[in-house]
């Protein structure tokens, strides 16, 4: 079992009063049953797009507050357009209720110059309450064999971020395998592995919510083919199986086909109880530049 290393002694935020969740807040619009507006936070961008994850997270805390279970278990989503900051509405529809999971649909929109809705991601969820699951396991299931924390490498070990990129790095507190760190010094594996302890910037501990942010917040495993650039996600589909133990989140991302321009990504992630809480597997498009020769 994983420990909080001795670096982690700075003040911890509680849920409620951190950045994340000052920044996936959503209001109920007033006479529009189901309707919530947003602000999307500059702070999650990754060079000018919303980071995924971020954007699942803020759409998942509306469909949280319009059906009557609390937590997701299931959340599959579309990414239709790439988002940027600023307002947004989500319109959010209850398709089934029932007693242990409800189920719902959501879009956001933003707006362009004309004041025109443009619709950014669509999402379908199943809800539960993790707290009154089973505890039976049954599982082959292995945490990531990665370096303790402090033998993992964070932002200040790589390059210069590219202009307007860092962002979102500045809002998490990641420590890359460096088993998976070498394509930030021309020298990526070409395996398609991405491994990272993960934590938020300011030590809040995790939540389901905040899981959905863990599984697309890594470098993408393009990197790690060669391949710099952005990696837009197509889909992403996200299973919450545990609500994570307090501590460190371990994540672990895996590439197994890239064809056609497009890639599948594998994400597990794993609480410091050495639960896996977390799995995910996007399609996402593959970058087209090729990392230099070091």
């Amino acid at each position: 079992m994983y420990g909080r290393s001795m670096s982690h002694a700075a003040a911890k935020a509680s849920i409620g009063d951190s950045e994340f969740d000052r920044d996936t807040t959503v209001t109920a619009r007033a006479g529009e049953p189901g309707v919530y507006d947003a602000d999307l936070s500059a702070g999650w961008t990754i060079i000018t797009a919303v980071n995924g994850g971020y954007l699942l997270a803020l759409v998942g805390r509306a469909l949280s507050s319009a059906l009557p279970h609390p937590d997701p278990l299931t959340v599959s989503a579309h990414y239709l357009t790439a988002s940027v900051p600023g307002p947004a509405v989500i319109r959010t529809e209850v398709v089934r209720v029932g007693r242990t999971l409800s189920t719902g649909q959501a879009s956001l929109f933003q707006f362009d110059e004309s004041g025109a809705e443009i619709e950014r991601i669509r999402v379908l969820a199943s809800y539960g309450d993790l707290a009154a699951l089973p505890d039976s396991v049954h599982t082959t299931a292995l945490p990531p064999v990665i370096p303790a924390y402090e033998d993992c490498l964070g932002p200040e070990a790589g390059p210069a971020p590219i202009p307007g990129s860092s962002a979102i790095v500045d809002r998490l507190r990641l420590r890359l395998d460096p088993a998976t760190a070498g394509w930030a010094v021309g020298q990526p594996s070409g395996k398609g592995e991405m491994r990272s302890w993960f934590e938020l910037a300011d030590g809040r501990d995790a939540d389901p919510f905040s899981l959905l942010l863990a599984v697309d917040a890594l470098p993408p495993t393009s990197f790690d083919l060669g391949l710099l650039g952005w990696t837009p996600t197509v889909e992403l589909t996200t299973h919450i199986r545990h609500r994570p133990a307090p501590g460190p989140l371990r994540v672990s991302i895996t590439t197994r086909n890239l064809a056609g321009g497009f890639l599948e990504e594998d994400a597990e992630v794993w609480d410091s109880a050495d639960r896996l809480v977390a799995q995910s597997r996007q399609l996402a498009r593959a970058p087209r530049v090729a990392a230099k020769p070091s």
